[in-house]
């Protein structure tokens, strides 16, 4: 995103829309006439910081319309991609970072009994993340040899999904976040946790991480012994799905 300097009037109301901190004001090269006032200030776009949101443009309303949208050549399309709600991914036709998730799982039917569906969220507004950062955890988690899930972008720009080694000229770009998805089998949950802990020490961001299964017959969570094994807290407030609708996918299919 970029600002129009001979059309913006200083009038800063777009700042509080960005939500990386992207936007500043400044003093002009030369003072702009509005009205018979002299405008001595400028907003500018850190061009470095921007995530390419699209929030600025379609939410502050700038009165002078000197915000605009430039062209996205790769690999800038990437901030768009997993900041931009409004754009698709190609791998799923979907908005919104362009996953599925591991919520659809009585549609798609990815994870397995015996099979935990790990998610891993890396970056926030305000905080967003670059995308060598989600290289880190995707290929410190990669050492348990899991399958990263194709239906993904972000599974898409790696090099290597077996290392999950992410493409050179990816690893600058900033977004608000990324997801990461997989499946592991339900007892290496403890080691997938050790792993976390040790690469959050070596990001400047910050992840969340969810779990996904199937419940046991008696309802019970076959994860949560493992969780508990960790000492790792659980937020009380996590998804449930209740199979609203018709599930394309049959009980049988899944077992």
């Amino acid at each position: 995103m970029q600002i129009n300097e001979k059309k913006c009037i200083g009038c800063g109301h777009c700042i509080p829309y960005c939500p990386v901190d992207a936007i500043t004001l400044t003093e002009r090269v030369t003072p702009l006439m509005v009205h018979g006032k002299e405008r001595k200030k400028v907003c500018v776009i850190d061009f470095d910081e921007c995530v390419e949101c699209g929030v600025c443009l379609r939410s502050a309303r700038c009165p002078s319309e000197a915000i605009y949208q430039q062209e996205l050549v790769y690999p800038r399309t990437v901030r768009s991609l997993m900041s931009d709600v409004l754009t698709i991914a190609e791998e799923s036709q979907i908005s919104g970072r362009g996953t599925e998730e591991m919520k659809t799982n009585e549609v798609t039917g990815r994870f397995k009994p015996g099979i935990a569906g790990v998610a891993i969220e890396v970056g926030r507004p305000i905080t967003g993340t670059r995308m060598v950062d989600v290289e880190k955890i995707a290929m410190a988690v990669s050492c348990l040899h899991v399958e990263h899930e194709p239906c993904n972008p972000v599974t898409s720009m790696m090099a290597d999904v077996n290392t999950g080694k992410f493409k050179q000229d990816l690893l600058n770009e900033k977004v608000l976040s990324a997801i990461l998805e997989f499946g592991i089998k339900t007892e290496k949950i403890p080691e997938l946790f050790d792993i976390l802990k040790k690469v959050e020490k070596e990001i400047d961001s910050v992840f969340s991480l969810d779990i996904a299964c199937l419940l046991n017959p008696d309802g019970s969570n076959p994860t949560a012994p493992y969780i508990e094994q960790t000492g790792v807290w659980v937020a009380p407030n996590g998804k449930i799905n209740v199979g609203l609708g018709r599930p394309l996918i049959k009980q049988e299919q899944i077992l």
